[in-house]
């Protein structure tokens, strides 16, 4: 299966997309660790991404495509993928349909803008290995540590409050149309939130059919 999860910064997609990577065996082709890996290591296309993530805009399109296109065209991933993170924008959308980037379903997490805000605030992310937990809804084991690699854990600058209102923002305006676009396709699929992780995967599993 070639999916594509949808929805608001903060809706559960990372979280989501690896619980059905595991299930379905396929590879989830996060935009925000590859871009996050490169800003880390600090390559020209890292150093160039880090200007707009940190102040909550969009990492232009020929910069996200180039990566996404060449880790797509890695064996892992021909029998199936889940992007997540991409695409943002109907442009992008429409430049995957133009390089022959097929997919099946776009699937959309509807969560309200401000429990994406309450959210987000208790987020925290490793800073050795980006994995990420929340306070409250997937703890680490040891408060400030990575369960996987021990690292500390910090909230990222495109957590804070003010940042996400910004990210809200430009996710109304310019990704949110991408649910009439993939709709037009016949290929969107809708879930509603549910009050944890586990609840919200199984709506996603009977959504999808698997």
């Amino acid at each position: 299966m070639k999916l594509i999860l949808l929805g608001a910064p903060g809706a559960g997609k990372g979280t989501q997309a690896e619980i059905l990577s595991k299930k379905m065996g396929i590879p989830t082709i996060s935009t925000g660790n590859i871009l996050r890996a490169a800003m880390k290591e600090g390559t020209p296309v890292g150093l160039q991404a880090k200007a707009y993530v940190e102040s909550g805009k969009l990492v232009p399109d020929e910069v996200i495509i180039g990566i996404v296109e060449e880790r797509l065209a890695q064996p892992d991933c021909a029998n199936g993928y889940i992007l997540d993170g991409m695409p943002r924008t109907i442009p992008q959308a429409e430049a995957l349909l133009a390089r022959g980037i097929e997919i099946d379903t776009a699937l959309s997490i509807e969560v309200d803008d401000q429990t994406i805000i309450d959210r987000m605030a208790g987020r925290r992310t490793c800073k050795d290995c980006s994995a990420t937990f929340h306070v409250v809804n997937n703890p680490p084991k040891a408060e400030g540590k990575c369960d996987f690699c021990g690292g500390e854990l910090t909230v990222r600058k495109d957590d804070a409050p003010e940042t996400v209102r910004a990210r809200l923002e430009v996710y109304h305006a310019e990704t949110e149309p991408l649910k009439d676009f993939y709709a037009n396709l016949g290929k969107l699929k809708t879930v509603e939130n549910q009050p944890g992780i586990e609840a919200t995967t199984v709506v996603i599993c009977k959504a999808l059919g698997i």
